[in-house]
């Protein structure tokens, strides 16, 4: 629905977010809403509608990742106002997603919309915990951060309660589908380390397969020891295909090509598992 790029000939709007329409088992699921209302316009060029969805998966609260939030409540008030009949679908999230985060210069960068008011609208199942929303997709909650090159710098400050603290994206969580010749893992943003989501996914699926890694990878200008300790570990865990976007910059992609196949990724496009 949403990612930085568009591809050529296909005329969606793409920005500095992501947002993925997911279909298995006979279950929707919205994964995450990017920054603004464009995932819901780009739905509508796809003939998409989310009157029907179940699950709403948050992977973390970051704006670019929960500002659409703002257009998904209007878009089921405006379906109110018409008589249009929908589901009310599950919000999913990590139970420390709609904590107010701010960095220099920005004082939110978290959710606009307070977990009291999506209440209102939405049922909340906060988890830090796997929680499998159907017999082969699960959101992994929690991801344990075992690694030593990975997720070691916070993103400005969190605020709890009456105090800050350094925020290190406790939230950040990501999906895993558990196929039949191995698992797909889908990020958002990967705060918590591409490598850390790809370990744990395996533990709680009980498969080192690895078919597709798909999102962001959190490869912005990373340091060399990030960098060489993902390449390593990615190499070797041999993964069939990655599908890298959103925060990934080019010198990474053009790294991880080195030693992964590497796919070209763009609003509007499908892949089936």
């Amino acid at each position: 629905m949403v990612d930085n790029n568009t591809l050529i000939d296909r005329y969606f709007l793409g920005e500095p977010g992501v947002s993925y329409f997911i279909q298995e088992e006979g279950h929707k699921i919205l994964f995450d809403v990017g920054y603004s209302d464009i995932f819901i316009k780009n739905a509508q060029k796809m003939n998409i509608h989310f009157r029907d969805l179940d699950y709403l998966v948050l992977s973390h609260g970051h704006l670019d990742h929960t500002w659409g939030l703002t257009s998904l409540i209007k878009y089921y008030t405006e379906a109110s106002i018409e008589k249009i009949d929908y589901n009310k679908l599950t919000l999913v999230a990590h139970p420390s997603s709609f904590l107010a985060k701010k960095v220099k210069g920005l004082k939110q960068i978290g959710s606009i919309i307070s977990q009291e008011e999506l209440s209102k609208h939405f049922e909340i199942k906060l988890s830090k915990v796997p929680l499998w929303l159907t017999d082969r997709l699960v959101f992994l909650g929690e991801i344990e951060r075992k690694n030593d090159f990975e997720a070691k710098n916070p993103i400005g400050k969190v605020v709890k309660d009456d105090f800050e603290e350094d925020d290190y994206s406790i939230d950040d969580s990501a999906l895993a589908y558990r196929s039949s010749k191995g698992l797909v893992i889908i990020t958002g943003c990967s705060h918590s380390g591409i490598c850390n989501i790809v370990e744990y996914a395996k533990k709680v699926c009980k498969d080192d397969r690895i078919i597709d890694i798909i999102g962001g990878f959190h490869l912005l200008n990373p340091g060399k020891k990030q960098l060489e300790g993902t390449l390593k570990y990615l190499e070797k865990i041999k993964p069939h295909e990655v599908h890298a976007c959103h925060c990934t910059d080019l010198k990474s992609k053009i790294a991880l090509s080195r030693v992964l196949n590497i796919k070209e990724v763009g609003v509007g496009q499908t892949l089936k598992f």
